[in-house]
């Protein structure tokens, strides 16, 4: 291509871009970390443990590290459990806590969290900061670091800063998960709705679907898609034929029909390499998930989600939707409801 066509095409995308993302003049001030509505400001703040745990951040990196190292799907696996933690009463590691004798279901049963794993290593990296620094490093931060150090582990350098000083929640309720996390199978009006209540807008919400681009799902999720998309036995016209024809020879009818453990990868581009792959799938209608189609049914969305396809745009706004949504109602030292975890599935 002429670099003059060339410059031609791309100056609009990126003039779009820049004023959409409103990087330094809206969103954060000079040290990157203020939010537009001040929900946060000065409660958290970069190298909180200096002090109190110096060591704290190098040791979740560090375990992480190696989990990733030795099984790379630990990283999707670990940001879906920080994602779903944060939608339900803020990143408070709520969702970490497990039911206590007859008190109603907690927020790991609930039927979006039943799939999620990696819990055992956020036990383990608290069971050895207990010992170096007892009562100090909550589980909230534990959970906000390992999901940036898993993510970040192929780049071999964090990808976005993670501000700490939370401190963890003590109520955990299945009913409340059902209630505010979104679903796969939502349409772009309820996401946005979903996300706003958050304050997250609509450059997060497609930012933050980009985390489809590593991880598996099982066929049963998506299976109506596939099989019964109008209670007609057929397929959801939105989705690439050919895809739509690839996942039926992964998935059998009983697996999609079913909540089988039978998996695919949600980015059809590969699932363990944190890139674009996912934007370039979707524009091309090989979204996995009824929300991932739903993305380009609002052209705000479906403009952003083609500029995503780069991957060093895609990347920088990703880190910068995550600083947002890790800060989400976020409980602080002197705020009511909260503690310092001695165990993170149980409260003190």
């Amino acid at each position: 291509m002429a670099k003059g066509v060339e410059f031609r095409i791309l100056f609009p995308l990126v003039l779009f871009l820049v004023m959409l993302l409103g990087v330094d003049g809206k969103r954060f001030n000079n040290n990157g970390h203020k939010m537009r509505r001040g929900r946060w400001e000065g409660k958290l703040k970069m190298n909180f443990y200096h002090k109190s745990c110096p060591q704290a951040e190098d040791i979740v990196k560090e375990i992480v590290s190696k989990k990733v190292a030795a099984n790379p799907s630990l990283a999707p696996k670990l940001l879906r459990v920080h994602y779903h933690d944060c939608f339900v009463r803020g990143c408070d590691a709520s969702l970490l806590l497990d039911r206590v004798a007859e008190n109603a279901a907690s927020e790991k049963e609930a039927r979006p969290n039943l799939s999620l794993s990696g819990f055992e290593i956020i036990d383990e990296i608290k069971s050895i900061l207990e010992k170096k620094c007892p009562e100090t490093v909550s589980c909230a931060d534990i959970l906000t670091l390992a999901a940036r150090d898993a993510v970040s582990y192929e780049f071999q350098r964090p990808l976005w800063n993670v501000f700490t000083g939370r401190v963890d929640g003590r109520v955990s309720l299945a009913t409340e998960a059902a209630r505010d996390l979104p679903s796969g199978g939502s349409n772009f009006t309820t996401l946005q709705k979903l996300f706003a209540e958050s304050d997250l807008d609509v450059v997060d919400l497609v930012a933050l679907s980009g985390a489809h681009t590593i991880g598996t799902a099982r066929c049963g999720v998506f299976g109506r898609r596939l099989l019964n998309f109008t209670g007609k036995g057929d397929t959801d016209p939105s989705l690439d034929p050919n895809y739509a024809s690839f996942l039926k020879s992964k998935c059998s009818d009983k697996s999609l029909r079913l909540n089988s453990s039978a998996v695919v990868g949600m980015d059809p581009t590969g699932p363990l390499s944190f890139d674009s792959g996912y934007f370039v799938s979707l524009l091309r209608h090989k979204g996995l998930f009824t929300s991932d189609a739903a993305l380009l049914t609002d052209p705000s969305a479906a403009h952003i989600a083609s500029i995503f396809q780069n991957s060093g745009t895609f990347l920088a706004q990703f880190g910068r939707s995550m600083i947002k949504m890790s800060s989400i109602k976020v409980l602080t030292r002197g705020d009511q409801g909260g503690e310092i975890r001695k165990n993170c599935r149980l409260v003190n």
